[in-house]
């Protein structure tokens, strides 16, 4: 059933989720520590600084994030439905920049990042949250016709498309694919047909095995996926050396700081990777209690939707918890070798600059929508 869309003098604001702030803090932290003896060896190796990656992390990418947090958990979260068009015009813009010599930066064969002197930037990280905004708003919009197959089914996936495109001419396929099952999630939650997104999955597959076929990458990937025993020395090396390294952890681990694998035998050990030095250094009861923490984040932003004032603040809160956590959970299977290999990072774990910055804002509005309630409804308030 919908939550019914009224007016803004009629909400009242109250305080935050503390609940769900202090499971994003907790992981926050927990991803501060990690990074902070994952990042060492690559760090001293590429930079002559064993700290370099930690400082890039906390600099880049925590300090700009908890700054966009604090602004976003304090702004009403309805400006974003009216700013939602030109910040996706904009988006779009620099997903073009990137293949513009001397603006884009290219790395190993991917146009991903827009140079601006000191930092880098990201857009396709950008274009989750605010093609989000879009979709949120156009949803709200269209109320019951998103269930037509012309007004709202084939809108949606022209839209969806564009984005999505753009994304994956970078390459960025692990980025497209987070944007892309956010999306579908948020349009089913609205009201979207079952046999539209069902007919939807069914061409996704198609177009998946496509992209496996005319890209020698993905199609290693995968077949490392179904025979990781295949080349261990060679396209079977990187899922082999996580999987090596989870196991050696076992129950309790070798002690934070005593991973071996990050000695230049897990590629990306502070990156993508970072979940199975995690395993390895304090074994398989803190990656149970990391696991239970996304989880916990989840069902406790599903519930800030599940109480949100209309439907705009609803999708929003939706498509980013969505986002987060199907973004952690597919990075955990992919490690565990339940899901192919896409490089995927754990949010707010893995090294990263735009990544963390934006998840951090995306947290922001989430906590701005937990702050706002029906009139009617005093019960639905967080307390």
């Amino acid at each position: 059933m919908r939550t019914s869309n009224s007016p803004q003098k009629s909400r009242l604001l109250h305080k935050p989720d503390y609940f769900f702030i202090l499971i994003l803090g907790i992981i926050v932290i927990f991803g501060i520590v990690m990074l902070s003896s994952a990042g060492t060896v690559v760090g001293y190796e590429r930079f002559g600084d064993s700290n370099y990656y930690l400082k890039h992390h906390l600099i880049n990418g925590i300090l700009l994030g908890i700054i966009g947090f604090l602004i976003a958990s304090k702004l009403d979260y309805h400006i974003w439905r009216k700013l939602s068009m030109p910040l996706l015009i904009i988006t779009i813009f620099l997903l073009i920049i990137v293949f513009i010599p001397g603006l884009g930066i290219g790395l190993k064969g991917a146009s991903r990042w827009i140079n601006l002197g000191v930092i880098t930037f990201q857009p396709a990280e950008l274009a989750k949250l605010t093609f989000l905004f879009y979709l949120a708003t156009w949803l709200q919009k269209r109320g019951e016709g998103v269930k037509s197959f012309l007004y709202g089914f084939l809108p949606f996936l022209i839209l969806l498309s564009v984005i999505s495109g753009l994304i994956l001419a970078e390459p960025d396929f692990s980025t497209m694919l987070v944007l892309a099952f956010m999306s579908v999630m948020v349009f089913f939650i609205a009201g979207g047909n079952i046999i539209h997104v069902t007919w939807l999955g069914f061409v996704s597959a198609g177009l998946f095995m496509m992209l496996i076929r005319f890209a020698p990458y993905r199609a290693a990937r995968f077949t490392v996926f179904l025979h990781p025993e295949i080349d261990p020395q060679g396209i079977g090396y990187h899922i082999n050396q996580a999987l090596l390294a989870i196991g050696s952890g076992g129950i309790f681990g070798l002690g934070l700081g005593r991973s071996r694998q990050k000695f230049n035998y897990l590629p990306e050990a502070a990156g993508d990777s970072i979940f199975a030095v995690i395993a390895e250094e304090l074994g398989f009861i803190f990656c149970l209690i990391l696991i239970v923490l996304f989880v916990a984040l989840m069902m406790r932003g599903f519930q800030i939707a599940r109480r949100a004032p209309d439907d705009f603040g609803k999708y929003v809160a939706v498509g980013i918890v969505t986002w987060i956590t199907f973004q952690a959970f597919f990075n955990i299977a992919a490690m565990v070798g339940l899901v192919p290999l896409t490089g995927i990072p754990l949010p707010f774990i893995s090294h990263g600059s735009t990544a963390v910055a934006i998840s951090l804002v995306a947290m922001g509005v989430v906590v701005n929508i937990s702050r706002q309630t029906k009139a009617q409804t005093a019960s639905s308030r967080v307390k």
